[in-house]
C-alpha cells in the first residue's frame, strides 16, 4: 500500500506540475496576445495619425479614435515625441539661418521692409548681378512644436518665372504683384526695369498705383483684346537679343554680363492677369515659347490664374485667403503671411519719383564721356567685343562684334558723320579692352588724316595704345590696303594652326586652352574701302579674294572687319558675290545712307544729323535701333581719353606704325636700317620701304653670283638720289672701315652735291671712297675692269655707284685707239663678271631704253634687281623675266623687282635720307686773277 500511495503521489505531483506549467504558458500567451493587440492598435493609430497629419489629429482627435482611449493617447504621445525630435534642430537654428540667407541674397529693396526704401530711387546698375531672392512675406511652419517666423522670398530676374493662383483672392494677388514690382523698380537705376501689364478683364485699373510710370515709358498697359501684339513684341525682343547680343557661345544675358562686365539690355517684366480660363491655342503656344526662352533674354513672366507648363524655371504661389499663401519655394508645410502693402498714395508718390528721375536722365544730352566706363580696361574679349556707340532716349545703344555678328558695314555720304561715329566706336572699345584684349588696325583711304590722331604728333606725343597700325592719305596706295588684308589672312591662318594644335576651333576655346598665350581680338577699320577696289587690276582681284577669305573665316579666330564707305553698290569687284557682304551682320547707316540696310529698309533716309541706325540683323527692318551719336571729335573728348589710356600703357610698348602716303619714311627711323651691323657674311642693300604692315625695307642680297647688280630706272632726280644714297649707306654699315671700297661717279652737274654728301658720310665712317666725275669715269672703269682679271674672290669688295650712268654714254662709247676697247666695254665686263668677284654696280639710268643701250644687244640679266619710277609697265617687261607689268607711274612711288626673289614686282617708297647724307657743295676753284695776285705778293716778300 505504501508503495502504491507513494507512486500515486508522484503521479499527482507530476500532473500538478504539468497543470501549473500549462497554466503559466497559457497566461504568458494571453499576456503576449494582449500586448500584440495593444501594439497593433497603437501602430494602427500611428498610421491613421500619419495619414491625417499630427496637427489635424491634435485638432480633431475624435476623427481618429476615442480621445480617452489609452492606446490612442500612447500613439499621440509617441508621434508628438518624434515630431519634437525632428523639429529640434530646425527650431533652434533654421529660422535664424534662413533669415541670414535671405538677407545676403536679397539686399536693399529686394529684402528690406518697404518703409526703409520706398520713395528712394534705385542705384544698382545693370553690370552688377541682380539679387537672387525677392521678399514676399514672413513664413511659419504651423505644425512645428514651436513655430518660429522666417522671411519668405522667391527668385525672379534671370532665375525664374512666377505663377500665382488666386483661389478667389484677386485683391491679394494684385497686392502681391504690386509689392514685387515696387521692389524691382526701387532696386535698380530708373529705366533698367520695364513693365508690361495685360489684364483679360480690365482695360484700366490694374495696378493703379504704378501708373505714373507710363508717362516715362517704364510701364505699358496692353489692351485686353490685343494680347497677340504684346506676345509678338516680346518674341521680337527675344529674336533681337539672340542675333545681336548673345554671341560667342553665351546662352543668356546674365552669363554675358558676368563675362563682359556690362549688361546692354534692361529687364522686361510681363505681368498677365487671367481669369482661370485657357488662352487660345496659338496664344498659349507663343506664351510657352516666351517662357522657355525669355529668362535668357531678360524677360520675366508673372502670370496670374493662367496655365504655364514649360520646361523652364517657374515658382508658384497659391493664395489661401487672409493675405496668406503657400509657395513652391517654402514647401507645403509653411504658410506665408504676405507683406503688408503701402498705401496707394505712397505707391503713386514713389513711382512718380522713379519716373521723374528716368525722364531727367533721358532728357540729359549724352556726351562722349557717357560712352566711357568708370573703370578702364576691365573687360575681357574672350567671347566678343561690346561697346556703346550712342543713346536712344538716354539709354545706351550697343554694338557687338563676335561670332554672331563678326563684321561691320558702315555707310553714309560725305558730311554724315562717319569719322565722328568711328571715333566714338573706337573710344568705347579702347576704353573697355586693354591692348592685350584688343588690337586696332586703322586705314583711311580718303585724303585726310582722321586716324593720325591715334599716333604720336609734334604737339601731342601720346598715342592710342590699342592701335598697332595707322594708315592715312593712302588713296593712291591701294597696295597698303592689300597688305593689310594679307596680314590679316596670315594672322588668321596662324591662329587656326595654333587652335588645331590645341584641338579646338575658335578663339574663345583657344584662349581657354592656352591661357598664357597672347590672343587679342583684332579689329581692322578701313574707311572709304571702295578705293581699294577702284580699278580692274591684280590689286583689286587679290584684295577681293583676301577680303572674302577673312570675312568668311575670320570670325572664329577673333578677326573683325569694319568697312566704311559712302556707297557700296558700285564696287564692281563684288558684283555676283553677295556672300561677301552677307558676312557683315552688323550694319550702321548714317543719315541719307543708301544700300547699307536691307532693300526695303529706308530708316536712314529720315535720320536727323548726329544719329545712326544700328542694326545687328543684316539690315532687316525689325533690327533697327536709332541712336544719337555724341560728338567724339571735339576737344577734351577722344583726345582726353587717349591721353589717359596712354598714361596707363606698358612703358615698353612701341607706338603704332604710321603709314602716311603724303610723306616719305625717314631712313634713320627704319628698324631694318638700324639693325644693320658689321661684319656680315652676305650683305644686303636697302633700296626703299615696301608697302606692308610692318614697314619692311626692300633689300637685295649681294651674293657672289652673276647679275647681282642694281639699276635705278627713271628720270626723277630726287627718287634716284634717294635710292642710290640709301643703297650706299646701308651697304657701308655692314662693313668695317677699310674692308670695302666705294667708287662714286657723279656724272651730272645737278647731282654733284648729293654724291659728294654720300661720299663725305662714308669717309666720316672710315671707308675708302673715290669720287669721280665725267672726266674720270673712263679711267675708273678701265682700272676696275683691268683688276677683274687679276683679282681673286678674297680681294676687298668694290662697289661702283653711278649717278646718271647714261649721261656718260657718249664718253664711254669712245674706243681706245690702241686697244680698240671702249669705256662701255669695261662697264659691260664689270656688270657681267664683277659680281662673282664681289664687284657690284649700283647705277641710275634715266630710262629703260638707256639701260638696254648700256647692256648692248644681249639679254638684260646682268641687272638682277631694279627700281623703276616714272617708267610705264610695258617698258619694263624685258627686265621682269618677260612678264606683263601692270604699272602706271605715281609720284614718289617706285616699282621694285629682284629676279632672284620675286615672282612679280612690288611697289616701294624711297626714303628721306634726312641727316644721313646731307648735300655738300663743291669748294669754288680760285680765279686766275687771284692766283696772280698771290704770286706777286710772294715775290714782293
Amino acid at each position: 500500500m505504501g508503495k502504491r500511495n507513494e507512486r500515486r503521489s508522484r503521479i499527482e505531483a507530476a500532473f500538478e506540475r504539468l497543470r501549473t506549467s500549462i497554466a503559466s504558458a497559457l497566461g504568458a500567451a494571453e499576456q503576449e496576445h494582449d500586448r500584440v493587440l495593444a501594439e497593433c492598435s497603437q501602430q494602427e493609430f500611428a498610421l491613421r495619425i500619419a495619414q491625417v497629419g499630427l496637427a489635424a489629429a491634435e485638432r480633431e482627435p475624435a476623427e481618429i479614435a476615442d480621445p480617452e482611449n489609452p492606446i490612442f493617447k500612447a500613439a499621440m504621445r509617441e508621434a508628438l515625441r518624434e515630431r519634437a525630435e525632428i523639429y529640434a534642430e530646425w527650431t533652434e537654428q533654421g529660422p535664424e539661418q534662413l533669415g541670414g540667407l535671405v538677407a545676403d541674397a536679397a539686399p536693399g529693396a529686394a529684402g528690406l521692409p518697404w518703409p526703409e526704401w520706398l520713395g528712394e530711387v534705385g542705384t544698382q546698375d545693370a553690370a552688377a548681378p541682380p539679387p537672387e531672392l525677392w521678399r514676399i512675406g514672413t513664413a511659419t511652419v504651423p505644425d512645428s512644436p514651436d513655430p518660429q517666423p522666417f522671411p519668405a522670398a522667391i527668385p525672379l530676374l534671370d532665375e525664374s518665372h512666377l505663377r500665382i493662383v488666386t483661389e478667389g483672392n484677386p485683391e491679394s494677388a494684385e497686392a502681391l504683384v504690386q509689392n514685387l514690382l515696387l521692389r524691382l523698380l526701387s532696386q535698380f537705376q530708373p529705366g533698367l526695369v520695364r513693365i508690361h501689364v495685360w489684364d483679360v478683364s480690365q482695360l484700366t485699373g490694374t495696378l493703379p498705383g504704378l501708373y505714373p510710370l507710363t508717362r516715362a515709358g517704364l510701364l505699358t498697359a496692353h489692351d485686353p483684346t490685343r494680347l497677340d501684339e504684346m506676345l509678338e513684341a516680346l518674341s521680337d525682343h527675344i529674336r533681337r537679343i539672340h542675333t545681336g547680343s548673345l554671341v560667342g557661345g553665351h546662352t543668356s544675358l546674365h552669363s554675358l554680363a558676368a563675362e563682359s562686365g556690362h549688361r546692354s539690355e534692361p529687364w522686361r517684366v510681363a505681368v498677365l492677369f487671367g481669369n482661370g480660363k485657357e488662352l487660345r491655342e496659338e496664344q498659349q503656344q507663343q506664351l510657352q515659347r516666351i517662357a522657355r526662352n525669355g529668362l535668357a533674354c531678360g524677360i520675366q513672366l508673372i502670370v496670374v490664374d493662367l496655365s504655364l507648363t514649360v520646361n523652364s524655371a517657374i515658382e508658384s504661389i497659391m493664395l489661401l485667403g487672409g493675405d496668406r499663401a503657400r509657395t513652391s519655394m517654402t514647401g507645403p508645410e509653411a504658410v506665408v503671411q504676405l507683406d503688408e502693402s503701402p498705401s496707394r498714395n505712397e505707391v503713386t508718390k514713389a513711382c512718380s519719383a522713379i519716373a521723374e528721375a528716368f525722364l531727367a536722365r533721358r532728357a540729359r544730352v549724352r556726351t562722349f564721356d557717357d560712352l566711357i566706363p568708370e573703370q578702364l580696361w576691365t573687360q575681357r574679349s574672350t567671347a566678343g567685343l561690346h561697346a556703346p556707340v550712342g543713346f536712344n532716349e538716354g539709354e545706351p545703344v550697343w554694338i557687338t562684334l563676335g561670332d554672331g555678328s563678326p563684321h561691320t558695314l558702315i555707310g553714309g555720304p560725305s558730311g554724315s558723320g562717319k569719322t565722328n561715329f568711328l571715333y566714338g566706336m573706337l573710344g568705347g572699345l579702347a576704353a573697355r579692352y586693354s591692348p592685350d584684349e584688343l588690337e586696332l588696325y586703322l586705314l583711311d583711304f580718303k585724303e585726310g588724316v582722321s586716324f593720325a590722331q591715334f599716333t604720336p604728333g609734334r604737339r601731342d606725343r601720346s598715342w592710342l595704345p590699342n592701335a598697332q597700325l595707322v594708315g592715312v592719305n593712302v588713296n593712291t596706295d591701294r597696295e597698303f590696303g592689300l597688305a593689310l588684308l594679307r596680314f590679316l589672312a596670315d594672322e588668321m591662318r596662324r591662329r587656326a594652326e595654333s587652335a588645331k594644335e590645341h584641338e579646338v576651333t575658335k578663339l574663345e576655346e583657344l584662349r581657354a586652352e592656352d591661357p598664357n598665350g597672347r590672343w587679342p581680338r583684332i579689329v581692322a577699320v578701313i574707311d572709304e574701302f571702295q578705293y581699294l577696289f577702284a580699278e580692274r587690276d591684280p590689286v583689286t582681284a587679290q584684295a577681293a579674294a583676301l577680303l572674302e577669305d577673312v570675312a568668311r573665316r575670320g570670325r572664329s579666330q577673333g578677326i573683325h572687319l569694319v568697312l566704311a564707305s559712302q556707297d557700296v553698290s558700285g564696287i564692281e569687284a563684288f558684283w555676283g558675290k553677295p556672300a561677301i557682304f552677307e558676312q557683315f551682320i552688323l550694319r550702321i547707316a548714317l543719315p541719307k545712307a543708301r544700300r547699307v540696310l536691307a532693300e526695303q529698309n529706308n530708316a536712314a533716309l529720315e535720320l536727323p544729323r548726329w544719329h545712326a541706325v544700328v542694326n545687328h540683323e543684316s539690315g532687316v527692318k525689325h533690327g533697327n535701333e536709332i541712336a544719337r551719336i555724341p560728338d567724339a571729335t571735339a576737344k577734351n573728348t577722344f583726345d582726353a581719353l587717349q591721353q589717359e589710356l596712354w598714361n596707363r600703357r606698358d612703358e615698353n610698348a612701341p607706338p603704332p606704325r604710321l603709314f602716311d602716303g603724303s610723306n616719305l619714311p625717314e631712313l634713320s627711323t627704319l628698324d631694318d636700317y638700324a639693325k644693320l651691323r658689321a661684319p656680315v657674311p652676305v650683305p644686303k642693300v636697302l633700296l626703299g620701304q615696301i608697302i606692308d604692315v610692318n614697314g619692311t625695307a626692300a633689300a637685295v642680297r649681294l651674293v657672289r653670283s652673276p647679275g647681282r647688280n642694281i639699276a635705278v630706272i627713271g628720270s626723277v632726280l630726287a627718287d634716284a638720289i634717294s635710292v642710290l644714297g640709301t643703297a650706299t649707306l646701308s651697304l657701308a654699315r655692314q662693313y668695317l672701315p677699310g674692308s670695302i671700297k666705294f667708287t662714286i661717279a657723279a656724272l651730272l652737274d645737278d647731282i654733284d652735291d648729293d654724291a659728294r654728301g654720300v661720299a663725305e658720310a662714308l669717309r666720316t665712317d672710315g671707308h675708302d671712297v673715290e669720287l669721280v666725275g665725267l672726266d674720270g669715269i673712263e679711267t675708273a672703269l678701265a682700272t676696275t675692269a683691268e683688276t677683274i682679271d687679276q683679282r681673286s674672290g678674297a680681294d676687298v669688295p668694290h662697289v661702283l655707284v653711278l649717278y646718271a650712268a647714261d649721261a656718260a654714254h657718249t664718253t664711254l662709247e669712245r674706243k681706245d685707239p690702241t686697244t680698240r676697247v671702249s669705256g662701255l666695254d669695261h662697264l659691260r665686263k664689270i656688270l657681267k663678271q664683277g659680281p662673282e668677284l664681289r664687284v657690284h654696280v649700283i647705277g641710275w639710268w634715266r630710262s629703260a631704253q638707256r639701260v638696254k643701250n648700256t647692256l648692248g644687244m644681249g639679254p638684260v640679266d646682268d641687272i638682277g634687281a631694279w627700281v623703276a619710277f616714272d617708267v610705264h609697265g610695258q617698258e619694263l617687261a624685258a627686265f621682269a623675266a618677260g612678264q606683263v607689268v601692270n604699272w602706271s607711274p605715281r609720284a614718289r612711288r617706285g616699282l621694285f623687282f629682284d629676279r632672284a626673289v620675286h615672282s612679280r614686282p612690288e611697289v616701294i617708297l624711297p626714303f628721306d635720307l634726312g641727316d644721313q647724307a646731307k648735300p655738300v657743295p663743291a669748294v669754288p676753284a680760285p680765279r686766275a686773277a687771284d692766283e696772280r695776285c698771290e704770286i706777286r705778293e710772294e715775290a714782293g716778300d
